[in-house]
C-alpha cells in the first residue's frame, strides 16, 4: 500500500508543477478532461493487472489524475468566483466534494468487491468515472477568460505596476467621525 502512495506522489508532484506552469496560457477544460480521462482508463486496466508490479505501475495514472485535479480545480474555481469574494468558500466545497467522493468510492468498491468480486468493483468505478468525464465534457463550460487578467499572466510577463507619486499618498489614515451616544 505504501508503495502505491509513494508512486502516486512521485508522479503527482511533477505533473502538478507542469500543469501549474502551462495552465495559465492554455484553456482549462481540455487539461481537466485529461485528468478525468485517466480515471476510467485506470479502472479498466486494473482488470488486467495480475501482479503487484502491475498494480503499482497503474498508480502512475492516479498520480496524473491527482496532479491535474490539484491544480485545475483551484484554477477553475478561481475563474468561476473571480470578483465575487467567494473563492475560499467554493474551494472548500470543492475539496469537501473530492474527499466525499474518495470516501464513497472506497465504500462502494469495497461493498461491490465483497458481494460480486474485484472485477465488478473496478468496472463500476470505471463506469462512474466515465460518466463524470462525459458530464464534465458536455456540461462544463471553459472557464478561462479569453483576455487573461493579471493573475493569469506568467510572472516573467507581468506588466509594470503603476504607482502613485509619494505626494498623492496620505501620510495618515482617514479617521472616521466619532460616534455620538444618545
Amino acid at each position: 500500500m505504501s508503495g502505491g502512495v509513494i508512486i502516486t506522489q512521485l508522479v503527482t508532484i511533477p505533473i502538478g508543477l507542469a500543469v501549474g506552469r502551462y495552465a495559465p496560457r492554455l484553456p482549462r477544460k481540455p487539461i481537466f478532461l485529461v485528468g478525468f480521462a485517466v480515471l476510467p482508463i485506470r479502472g479498466l486496466l486494473y482488470l488486467l493487472a495480475d501482479s503487484p508490479a502491475a498494480l503499482l505501475s497503474l498508480q502512475v495514472l492516479d498520480g496524473i489524475g491527482a496532479g491535474v485535479f490539484g491544480v485545475m480545480l483551484t484554477l477553475m474555481i478561481g475563474d468561476l468566483t473571480r470578483g465575487s469574494g467567494h473563492f475560499s468558500f467554493a474551494l472548500g466545497i470543492g475539496a469537501a466534494c473530492v474527499g466525499l467522493g474518495a470516501a464513497l468510492s472506497n465504500l462502494l468498491a469495497g461493498t461491490i468487491a465483497h458481494v460480486s468480486g474485484y472485477s465488478t468493483a473496478f468496472l463500476v468505478l470505471a463506469a462512474v468515472a466515465a460518466a463524470a468525464l462525459i458530464l464534465f465534457a458536455v456540461a462544463m463550460p471553459e472557464t478561462r477568460h479569453p483576455n487573461p487578467s493579471r493573475e493569469d499572466v506568467p510572472p516573467g510577463a507581468r506588466p509594470a505596476v503603476a504607482t502613485l507619486p509619494a505626494a498623492a499618498l496620505p501620510l495618515t489614515p482617514a479617521v472616521p467621525p466619532a460616534a455620538t451616544l444618545p
